[in-house]
């Protein structure tokens, strides 16, 4: 983090579960809020991952393995719990296009089901990761704001939009704060460069192993990247309770376009990238961009990581990482 922890915006959060503490921002999300004070609980599947990439344990965390969809799970999970990170997503936007019905029962309905448990075991507020490259479409103007009309081009935005829509209806309905943040796209340290989805960590993991790096379309496609750090930052921002606003965009205010990144890239690394350029997808709208103004007016937030300085930081992280694996 790029706090010192004595500036740490979490004082009034106690006791704080994370549904995906495994995941990429899950475990550097586990690392602030042990160093802010708070207790951890982290819910995750069965034999998902290492749990931290630095923190594993220690009084103020607990391990949970569960089940997302198993509703006796979560009410064990939501026990005396105060605020809740909703990180979990069981599809990619490629994937929830495959196979719609998967992606509204087990995203969807199982966020609604989180809901009412949340509700009956007085958790006090939710916050919700979306995503703003795909809960607006194809946008009208750039930079592109949270007023912004939103027409999902793929089965994942329309679930991401529709779990807001449910969150506003519980807190009107039952009282229920929560906040959502709907990320451009996020990298660096512990991010995994054999997934499907962040282009940063895939194309990395790529140069660094002399494997080509495939491109759908010209290369032309225009993106809003934002370091981890900056994103974890918001996260905590985000989880006070009482704040006016819900609905905020995180991303770096700047686009960069797919061919600009691998330049960056390669600038970072020192190598060349062997690209290739494969025929465009569908669901791949040509720019998004976000504009950031909301969460600095009502959160006091904005990145404070530049992208050359996070790429070098991920770039130098992952070199270590490849010695490492030759030593073993």
């Amino acid at each position: 983090m790029n706090k010192n922890d004595s500036e740490m915006p979490v004082a009034s959060v106690r006791r704080c579960l994370i549904l995906g503490a495994r995941g990429f921002i899950g475990t550097h999300l586990v690392e602030a809020l042990v160093r802010a004070g708070s207790f951890v609980r982290c819910f995750d599947q069965p034999r998902g991952g290492s749990l931290s990439r630095r923190y594993s344990g220690g009084a103020s965390v607990e391990h949970f393995e569960g089940d997302f969809l198993h509703d006796s799970d979560l009410i064990s999970a939501l026990e005396d719990i105060d605020v809740c990170f909703h990180l979990i997503s069981t599809t990619l936007p490629k994937s929830s296009n495959a196979d719609p019905v998967f992606d509204v029962e087990s995203n969807v309905l199982g966020t609604v089901k989180l809901l009412n448990l949340a509700i009956k075991s007085g958790v006090k507020k939710v916050v919700f990761v979306s995503s703003g490259g795909t809960v607006y479409g194809v946008p009208q103007a750039v930079p592109i704001a949270e007023t912004h009309p939103t027409d999902p081009v793929c089965s994942y935005g329309v679930s991401k939009l529709a779990i807001e829509k449910y969150l506003a209806f519980f807190n009107k309905q039952h009282g229920l704060d929560y906040s959502v943040l709907r990320l451009a796209n996020p990298f660096g340290e512990g991010q995994r460069t054999e997934s499907s989805q962040g282009i940063i960590a895939v194309f990395l993991g790529k140069i660094l192993r002399g494997e080509p790096v495939e491109v759908w379309g010209d290369g032309s496609v225009v993106r809003d990247y934002i370091y981890i750090d900056d994103v974890v930052d918001a996260l905590l921002l985000s989880s006070e309770l009482g704040q006016g606003e819900h609905v905020f965009n995180i991303g770096s205010g700047r686009g960069r376009s797919v061919n600009e990144v691998l330049d960056s890239l390669e600038r970072a690394t020192g190598l060349i990238a062997d690209r290739r350029y494969l025929p465009p997808r569908s669901f791949d709208v040509p720019v998004s961009v976000l504009r950031i103004d909301r969460a600095f007016a009502s959160l006091g937030w904005a990145p404070t990581v530049d992208f050359d300085e996070g790429l070098q930081r991920f770039s130098s992280w992952m070199k270590q990482q490849f010695k490492e694996r030759l030593r073993a």
